[in-house]
């Protein structure tokens, strides 16, 4: 007999219904609690209804008498039994009867539509779908090539920091970080981005978008407008929205962000939310002329720019561009930068390089979201960072993504130049194919799903109208060997998608 489930069922008539697990997970008293607990709301033991003694219920169930009394004390504390003196335990009579007609009718369903307050800050996030995350999947845009980690140094140096780790990485880290992490960064990015700062104005994150959203609460309040690019990253949006802002989605051309436009549309901004180095999703890089405009603009309206360095390091034609943080004369960006493209997103580790008479503001918003960081991954960072592995990992992949991507480029003009438009991009980790307007590119998407692809649909990135209709394919996290296959499907899709749309 398979004794792995052993149901004990009581002989009297009212609580037959009532069985326990002896396998469980759940301890026995909890699940007699819930079991009787179940039954006064279902209405099958009325107001008034006398339970087994405690010692008879315990025989009956084969199980200790102490397991009873605990299930019958937390019925009592929480009301749903009444104790008597010398008359035993009673169902309450003080139950409202909405309750338990409610419960009466069965289980009530979990998307039945109701009616919730929401602040004006949440309302707009109602009835709307979660963008999917890419799960690692072919043609994930931002998924780095996890295959090329040199996970036995990264194991070596986390071992290193966990054998004896020092006390300071075993309490509260500080607010901003680890110290050692923080004047890494700041050499770092000092050397390969012309970032100015030092390792007090660096503040280490969970990721660039609790960066963003902390840029955004700093310096918005309710119903102001905020700058960002059109098309642009959706996280932004989503940030100034929660913080109960108003994006305000500025057109960029081949030279980037339009100030012009920015002013025609909202002269009163109060921040400019911008990737100047490599533009998302589109690609280019913000000129020269444009960035000192929006500098002076910042500097001479006393606003701020955030600056999204996503993925800068990959460039393939020359050295990777300057930041527009070191262009800054006024200290008006706030510049931000992830670990997610370099290294892998799971490493849950971003950072913020703010203004020296801003870093105690930004220190104090961040504490009200979480105290510290997970400190002793950040010293195994460090030292990932100052022992070179990371500059050797970055240079090495720089190659291999440039051959990556000319690999899926020649693919994509070979087996479907004749429906796709695309070119090489000069940096970044995502190739945009632009599709005919007969084919949309959301259907498209939606079918490469299915297939285990996960390619972006260009229109989604739009907030405005747009009659633009393309593909963001990433290359860097997909292999060479892969892409032969995964472009035959995807010209599969597109052509199916054609022949049903005519």
């Amino acid at each position: 007999m398979d004794t792995s489930f052993m149901p004990y069922r009581l002989k009297n008539a009212q609580l037959q219904t009532i069985s326990l697990e002896t396998d469980s997970a759940t301890p026995l008293h909890q699940q007699l609690f819930l079991s009787l607990r179940q039954a006064i709301l279902e209405g099958r033991l009325k107001p008034h209804t006398q339970l087994p003694s405690s010692r008879v219920l315990a025989k009956e169930l084969g199980i200790s008498r102490n397991t009873v009394l605990t299930a019958y004390d937390q019925l009592t504390a929480e009301g749903y039994l009444v104790s008597r003196v010398g008359a035993g335990s009673y169902v309450s009579d003080q139950l409202p009867d909405n309750l338990l007609e409610r419960h009466g009718q069965g289980p009530v369903s979990t998307l039945n539509k109701r009616e919730v307050y929401l602040s004006k800050m949440a309302q707009p996030f109602q009835d709307k779908p979660l963008l999917e995350q890419y799960r690692g999947l072919p043609f994930s845009p931002g998924l780095p090539a996890l295959e090329e980690f040199p996970f036995e140094d990264w194991a070596r140096l986390l071992a290193r920091h966990w054998r004896r780790p020092k006390r300071e990485f075993l309490v509260d880290n500080p607010i901003a970080g680890a110290r050692v992490l923080r004047e890494a960064i700041a050499n770092h990015l000092g050397q390969t981005r012309a970032v100015r700062c030092h390792a007090d104005q660096v503040i280490i994150l969970s990721g660039s978008q609790q960066a963003i959203h902390l840029v955004v609460r700093a310096f918005a309040e309710p119903g102001d407008p905020i700058w960002m690019e059109e098309p642009g990253y959706p996280g932004i949006r989503d940030a100034i929205i929660a913080a109960g802002a108003t994006p305000v989605s500025v057109p960029v051309d081949g030279e980037g962000f339009r100030l012009d436009r920015a002013k025609s549309l909202a002269a009163n901004a109060r921040l400019a939310c911008i990737s100047p180095s490599h533009q998302y999703p589109l690609g280019q890089t913000m000129s020269l002329g444009r960035r000192l405009e929006l500098l002076d603009w910042a500097k001479t309206e006393g606003r701020f720019i955030l600056e999204d360095d996503y993925d800068s390091e990959y460039r393939y034609a020359g050295r990777p561009l300057s930041s527009l943080q070191g262009l800054d004369e006024d200290n008006r960006v706030l510049y931000v930068g992830t670990m997610s493209k370099v290294m892998f997103s799971g490493l849950r580790m971003g950072y913020m390089v703010v203004p020296e008479d801003l870093v105690d503001i930004f220190l104090a918003l961040r504490r009200n979201i979480d105290s510290h960081s997970p400190s002793v991954a950040e010293a195994a960072l460090a030292d990932f960072i100052t022992e070179g592995y990371l500059g050797g990992h970055i240079r090495r992949m720089r190659l291999l993504y440039e051959h990556r991507q000319n690999c899926l480029l020649d693919l994509l003009n070979d087996k479907l130049g004749d429906i796709l438009t695309v070119r090489a991009q000069d940096s970044g980790m995502h190739l945009v194919a632009y599709l005919p307007a007969t084919i949309p590119d959301i259907k498209v998407q939606a079918a490469a799903r299915e297939k285990g692809m996960l390619v972006r649909a260009l229109s989604s990135f739009y907030f405005q109208p747009t009659s633009r209709n393309g593909l963001i394919l990433g290359f860097a996290g997909t292999s060479e060997k892969e892409m032969p296959q995964l472009v035959d499907t995807l010209r599969q899709i597109i052509l199916s998608l054609s022949t049903s749309l005519d």
